[in-house]
């Protein structure tokens, strides 16, 4: 086994929030951008796309870090079958809050974790889902809540962590930190299988 502080963590994103959820084990870690592209292919469902994401992250950045242990993560929203991807704009936030007002929206965040210390290169997958059960919006609920917070960089067009929590009826999860983007508990199972000692 070996400990995660004497380990070269690399988390595969430039996300605040993944870093922030990330430093909760306590340990250091660097970021490095994977410069993936997240299109999505014709006809995928959203758990693969999230799963092939993940991986794509994980082995662009795990390419340079030889004797290191890679995070890649990547999480996708469906709505009806709908992806609902990072709204970008008030515009469009405003179309994913009303098109998820009453309705079920399911989030796949998968984690790839490869470990380049080993010879050949091993990998570690994993996937949460994620069910947030919406309240019924009103249009100016929807405004002021976009107005106020402005979560134009997040999937779904909320913040589970800040007041994106006042759209919900309930979430349904097995693990809370899953939501806003990397799944700590599947995350610490993937680093025990890959031989190391957490708390």
């Amino acid at each position: 086994m070996t400990s995660l502080a004497d380990t070269d963590l690399v988390l595969a994103s430039t996300s605040a929030y993944r870093r922030e959820l990330l430093a909760r084990l306590g340990v250091p870690f660097r970021q490095q951008s994977p410069q993936v592209d997240e299109a999505a292919l014709p006809g995928e469902a959203p758990a693969v796309l999230a799963a092939r994401l993940a991986t794509a992250k994980a082995s662009a950045v795990a390419a340079t870090n030889p004797n290191a242990l890679v995070i890649g993560s990547d999480q996708v929203a469906d709505c009806a079958g709908s992806i609902l991807g990072k709204p970008g704009d008030l515009a469009r936030a405003r179309q994913q809050l009303r098109a998820s007002s009453a309705n079920r929206v399911v989030f796949h965040t998968a984690i790839c974790l490869i470990d380049t210390h080993s010879a050949p290169t091993r990998e570690f997958h994993a996937i949460d889902t994620t069910t947030v059960v919406f309240r019924s919006l009103s249009d100016a609920e929807i405004e002021r809540y976009l107005v106020h917070e402005r979560p134009f960089d997040c999937a779904g067009s909320f913040k589970s962590e800040g007041l994106g929590i006042t759209l919900f009826e309930r979430v349904e999860s097995q693990d809370p930190t899953a939501l806003i983007g990397l799944p700590l508990i599947a995350l610490c199972r993937l680093l025990r299988e890959a031989g190391v000692d957490l708390p």
